[in-house]
């Protein structure tokens, strides 16, 4: 089922209205579609390399507003928000999470956390979604989002245009163990920026 949602977003990426349609995956795999739009930006790119730019601003708007909406979603709707968060195995910790969220350290172990979420395959959308059941800061979640998808999708367009099919290859390859490990570099990073100048 999920190799062929897969190869269907890869057909995808090559529709007349893929842009659009890029926009779409974008925003509904922020709050429950297992699919990356990486799928969609690599062909998008190969294809038109002087669109690179817009294919990535399509698929940031897209996934941040679908952020906002999973937000949304546990927010208002927490017995369909569980289901999709139970599909990802996730629900334990949804509620151990919530009884921390009181205290700084939870505040920002959860900022860290929606961080890699953004930027690595963890599931975005459980996260988005979680946030909203757990009443995280609406205002620092929109900017988390904004700068974690950005910069990802910013990378995975940008390195395309640079360096065409065999930057889609190493992505399927190592594209998951390069992400997740740029994404904790940059948050020990920030962790230790913040040791230094703001304790």
């Amino acid at each position: 089922m999920l190799k062929k949602l897969y190869d269907r977003c890869v057909e995808l990426a090559r529709h007349k209205f893929s842009k659009p349609l890029l926009g779409f995956v974008a925003f509904i795999e922020s709050f429950f579609f297992p699919v990356p739009p990486d799928l969609m930006i690599v062909p998008m790119v190969v294809a038109k390399r002087e669109d690179y730019f817009k294919i990535f601003l399509i698929a940031t708007v897209g996934s941040v507003l679908g952020g906002l909406f999973g937000y949304m979603l546990g927010v208002f709707f927490l017995d369909a928000s569980m289901v999709i968060i139970e599909f990802y195995g996730y629900e334990e910790k949804v509620f151990q999470i919530q009884d921390k969220m009181s205290t700084r350290g939870g505040f920002l172990a959860w900022l860290g956390i929606m961080f890699l979420a953004g930027f690595t395959p963890l599931p975005f959308k459980v996260f988005t979604i979680t946030s909203g059941v757990i009443g995280f800061n609406l205002t620092v979640f929109f900017f988390i989002c904004l700068f974690t998808r950005g910069l990802r999708f910013l990378l995975v367009s940008y390195l395309t245009y640079l360096f065409g099919k065999k930057f889609g290859e190493f992505i399927e390859k190592k594209g998951a163990l390069w992400f997740t490990l740029a994404g904790i570099l940059i948050v020990i990073l920030a962790a230790a920026l913040y040791l230094i100048f703001v304790k």
